[in-house]
């Protein structure tokens, strides 16, 4: 009986250290994609600003096409 019972304590010790790397694992990984998306906003910004200025600078500012 003191044999199942310390397996089972053996079992819980090393499912709570598995749930503390998963948790820590799943938190990096929420951290990442926090970062992933503030660059891709602060991307697409950009590429919204650039296309906002070419469309003001108009075909004047184009190069020719034989260039």
């Amino acid at each position: 009986m003191e044999s199942r019972l310390t397996d089972l304590e053996i079992k819980v010790a090393f499912q709570e250290d598995l749930i503390d790397t998963l948790n820590l694992t799943v938190a990096r990984q929420q951290q990442q994609l926090d970062l992933l998306q503030a660059q891709f906003r602060a991307l697409y910004q950009q590429v919204r600003n650039s296309a906002s200025t070419a469309a003001e600078a108009g075909p004047q500012h184009e190069i020719p096409p034989h260039y």
